[in-house]
């Protein structure tokens, strides 16, 4: 009987891990999460004319000239500074997408904010990502 409790309470600890972030609601209307200070880093890319003028996941109309972006877990509505830690230039945008969905990638940004961070021409960048609000 100690086995079977045993082995049982092995297989339940695999069942509370959880494959993505999690974020606290501190009160705010609409379960809108605050994690103001939250930072990562790693490897921004950016989308464009293919997607222009379709729906993003939370409903708006993308604008390849904006400053949003596309995250896997944020909530939308969040704001990032985006930093380029490879030249310092930085960007605030808003999350209204989902993605990217290549891996090794952190977050998708408009065109828009690829320029303002000068990373047009690479596609790629090194960035740090600083949530700041929420809308």
């Amino acid at each position: 009987m100690k086995r079977v409790v045993f082995a049982s309470l092995l297989l339940l600890q695999g069942c509370v891990l959880v494959s993505s972030p999690v974020y606290l609601n501190h009160g705010v209307s609409g379960g809108t999460a605050v994690i103001n200070g939250l930072e990562l880093r790693g490897t921004a890319s950016w989308y464009g004319i293919p997607f222009h003028g379709r729906k993003t996941a939370n409903g708006e109309t993308y604008d390849m000239n904006g400053l949003t972006c596309a995250h896997r877990t944020l909530p939308f509505g969040t704001i990032l500074l985006v930093t380029n830690t490879g030249n310092n230039r930085t960007v605030t945008v808003r999350v209204t997408d989902r993605g990217p969905f290549i891996s090794g990638r952190i977050v998708d940004l408009s065109r828009g904010a690829a320029a303002a961070l000068d990373m047009l021409d690479t596609g790629t960048a090194q960035v740090s990502l600083k949530v700041v609000g929420n809308e």
